[in-house]
This record gives C-alpha cells, structure tokens and sequence, in this order.
C-alpha cells in the first residue's frame, strides 16, 4: 500500500471504499463533439455530488469507439450507452446508477467481467 498521505487523502476524498458504482464517460473528441461529452460530463458531476451518489467516476477521452458518442459504461454490471446526452444522463443516474435498472432502450451492449479469472487467462476481475 502506498504510504504517502496525500496519496492517502485522495483515496479518502473519494471514499474509495464505499463506492457501489464506478461510471465511465468519453467525452470525445473523436465519438462526439468535446462541448457535448463535457456538457454531460458536468450533469453527470453535479448529480452525482447533489444526490449523494456512493459512486465513482471517471472523464476519459477514447473508449475506440470513435462515433455515437458521448459514450457511458455503468460498472459493476458493464453497461454500455451511447449518445448519451446531458438529458439522457439524468435519466441513467436515476434509473440505472441509483435505481439499479438499465435503461433498456439506450444499451449498446453488456459486457459484464468475470468474477474471477481462469488460470493464464489474462483477466482480472
């Protein structure tokens, strides 16, 4: 474990440890606009905070997809959504992020990791 309290300050702030989810967002360039993925990148941010969400998240810039987007992938369960719009964004977090059910009609794909690797597979979970 590093040792380093600043390290250690971050991992607290961020309460690490009691985070249910952890939400990916691709706010372009290459799948959307960067104004449109930082646009829902900040609704994301803001409810997230305002609803006291137990969940991480992170700002990425390529997921490889590279159209469609801005794309989100909602862990544990792995699901996918594209064009995910600021509107959209609220509707996810309310159901899918807080409320624990997927909205059907925006998944793009599901891809959930294995619980626990095979020998020499190359995977974690």
């Amino acid at each position: 474990m590093i040792e380093d309290p600043d390290i250690a300050d971050a991992f607290k702030k961020m309460d690490l440890t009691g985070a249910r989810r952890h939400v990916f967002l691709c706010v372009g360039p290459n799948c959307c606009a960067t104004e449109a993925g930082l646009a829902t990148w900040d609704v994301l941010k803001a409810r997230l905070k305002e609803m006291n969400i137990p969940a991480l998240r992170t700002k990425a810039a390529c997921f490889r997809i590279c159209r469609g987007g801005p794309w989100m992938v909602v862990y544990p369960e792995a699901v996918w959504y594209g064009g995910v719009t600021p509107a959209r964004c609220e509707r996810i977090v309310r159901e899918h992020i807080v409320g624990g059910q997927p909205v059907a009609e925006w998944v793009a794909q599901k891809h959930p990791l294995i619980e626990h690797p095979t020998p020499n597979s190359g995977r974690v979970s």
